[in-house]
């Protein structure tokens, strides 16, 4: 509303002789409870009147009604100046922009931006911690690819490392040379099953070196089978043929069931990057921080940098024998990918306990005069936990993710049978409802959580065509084309409205804030902001809908305007939802 700070920002300067930007004006929504559609915060400006909060809304609302035609008409409540704004307005904004189909759509920026997500671990198949992750990562790229940005989608694959050589061993070992094809098994989930086969016999094999005598921590260096994984783990690094077949063959598996998850999931990748081609990245950069003197070398040989300083620790950055540690290839991959893309921005979607490594990579790169190291973002996430409690993946006990995603259909199904939503549905329409609204509520309970938070997932909360869900938000939207195909509404524009009720300026409101939210989400890298504006529209429009008739209205005008305001909330929500990677029904 530029054109009510801009003159808030005059009326300060007549009336009270000092200038003021419009950044020095905050304006919000004007709370329910009070007559008005805008509110301006007055407090501020009673260092310049030398007036009380209330004397100096009051001045302010006069001199806005006075040279503001918008202005109809204000009220004042303590340091809270609320405005009415004409329903003319309104109707012109709904008119002009908010019910052209192409509303919310931004201009491209000019910029790009990578935003790497999911960075699965080849030796397992994927969990509800990925799950998180997978949503968060892809929608905040819609919604900077919505506000104009170019976005890059990227994904870095951890495929090697001493986990992944557990797994080969275990299978090598212990499994009679099983296949997917001849377990009936996804191949991630197989060299899951091999990943905890191997930390079982693992820990007999400590358990019996301790019972000899050892220590534990002898005894875990010395069991038979981590020695053989080291060795194997030394093999693949020197290009041994035989390892590397069957690292190609078994990852292969894993693909092929990460792809399977990732179509459930809904999620997609424009480049991924594999850790096997960039572990021994980032020496060059080792070397360059040393002729800069960013680094030092101890007398060992190994090479560190000195951050404390800056409230941090000595970080190694290359070890004595000269490999890389996970630092150093990070600095090589950060490299890589600007190289390749040059992007603006970089965000690197990662759960909370790599907090610090983030930070001393960010400061690192800087330190090293990478002027792109400023756009690098760590969105931060916290750990999701079931009712149950936390989950182990070496024990065998996480939450795969397809199976939870098998579980949030069937629990969709179950709902939507007891409350007979499907009559008339064919078997296969019912199918693909009970995927939409069960990916829909496993979306949005994941989403609406600001990402910082740990969250505590649970299913059956989840599914509620009622509560604060996505399936709630999907049954408006299924509920909005019902009153369109019932009242045949083809997309005219109604004629002759001059007065709005309540409901219909508040619904006119809230579609004008989407654009601003979109913005807000994309500077945050905030899902929840958007899932939460779309819970409070679809609940607005719910009020409206059982408050106001619509094709009952007794004037043919003021039904076809309902119709036509009914229309452009069904797009707003599809638009929304569609940023949280969510579908939503035609109808249920």
């Amino acid at each position: 509303m530029d054109f009510i700070t801009q003159a808030t920002a005059k009326a300060v300067e007549e009336l009270f002789g000092t200038q003021i930007t419009e950044q020095d004006i905050t304006l919000q929504q004007t709370r329910r409870e009070f007559e008005g559609q805008l509110t301006i915060i007055t407090f501020p400006f009673t260092r310049f009147s030398k007036k009380s909060p209330e004397q100096t809304g009051t001045e302010i609302g006069n001199y806005l009604q006075e040279h503001v035609a918008e202005v109809s008409g204000f009220n004042v409540i303590k340091g809270f100046l609320n405005l009415v704004i004409a329903d003319s307005y309104w109707l012109k904004l709904f008119n002009e922009s908010l019910s052209n189909p192409a509303y919310g759509k931004f201009t491209p920026n000019g910029k790009k931006v990578m935003v790497e997500y999911s960075s699965p671990n080849t030796n397992k198949p994927l969990h509800l911690g990925h799950v998180r992750n997978n949503l968060l990562g892809y929608s905040v790229a819609e919604i900077l690819s919505a506000s104009g940005y170019e976005v890059i989608k990227a994904n870095l694959v951890n495929d090697r490392g001493i986990h992944i050589c557990k797994s080969m061993l275990a299978w090598q070992k212990f499994g009679n040379r099983e296949t997917p094809e001849i377990s009936g098994l996804k191949g991630d989930k197989l060299v899951g099953n091999y990943y905890v086969i191997f930390d079982k016999e693992y820990k007999k094999q400590i358990d019996e070196l301790k019972a000899s005598g050892q220590t534990e921590d002898d005894a875990k260096k010395n069991a038979p089978l981590i020695r053989e994984a080291q060795e194997m783990l030394l093999k693949w690094e020197n290009g041994d043929e035989e390892v590397i077949n069957l690292w190609r063959t078994m990852n292969g598996w894993v693909y092929a069931g990460f792809d399977e998850t990732y179509k459930k999931m809904g999620v997609d990748f424009d480049k991924y990057y594999y850790e096997s081609n960039t572990y021994l990245l980032g020496k060059d950069i080792v070397q360059e921080g040393l002729e800069k003197g960013v680094f030092f070398k101890k007398p060992d040989g190994s090479v560190w940098i000195d951050l404390t300083s800056d409230g941090l620790d000595e970080k190694l950055v290359l070890r004595a024998d000269g490999t890389s540690v996970y630092i150093t290839q990070d600095l090589g991959t950060a490299q890589l990918k600007y190289d390749e893309f040059g992007m603006d921005q970089s965000v690197y979607v990662v759960g909370n306990e790599q907090d610090y490594h983030f930070k001393v990579l960010f400061l690192i790169l800087e330190k090293l005069g990478k002027r792109w190291a400023k756009g690098l973002f760590h969105l931060s996430y916290g750990m999701v936990d079931l009712p149950s409690g936390k989950m182990k993946s070496r024990e065998g006990t996480v939450v795969d993710a397809d199976d939870l995603i098998n579980e949030m259909v069937e629990t969709a199904r179950q709902r939507t049978e007891e409350l007979g939503k499907v009559e008339g549905f064919t078997d296969q329409e019912k199918s693909e409802l009970y995927r939409m609204i069960g990916m829909g509520a496993l979306k949005y309970f994941l989403l609406k959580v600001e990402p910082k938070k740990r969250l505590l997932f649970d299913p059956n909360e989840s599914i509620d065509f009622q509560g604060h869900t996505g399936p709630f938000i999907q049954y408006t939207y299924a509920r909005i084309r019902s009153v369109l195909t019932k009242g045949n509404y083809n997309g005219e524009k109604a004629s002759a409205i001059t007065a709005l009720v309540n409901l219909e300026r508040d619904l006119i409101l809230a579609l004008n804030n989407y654009a601003s939210v979109v913005e807000d989400a994309a500077r945050n890298y905030s899902p929840a902001l958007i899932a939460n504006y779309v819970y409070e529209l679809a609940k607005l429009y719910n009020k409206f809908y059982h408050e106001e008739p619509i094709l009952k209205a007794d004037d043919g005008n003021v039904k076809l305007f309902r119709l036509q305001l009914s229309l452009a909330t069904a797009g707003i929500i599809k638009k929304a939802m569609k940023l949280l990677g969510i579908e939503v029904p035609e109808r249920m």
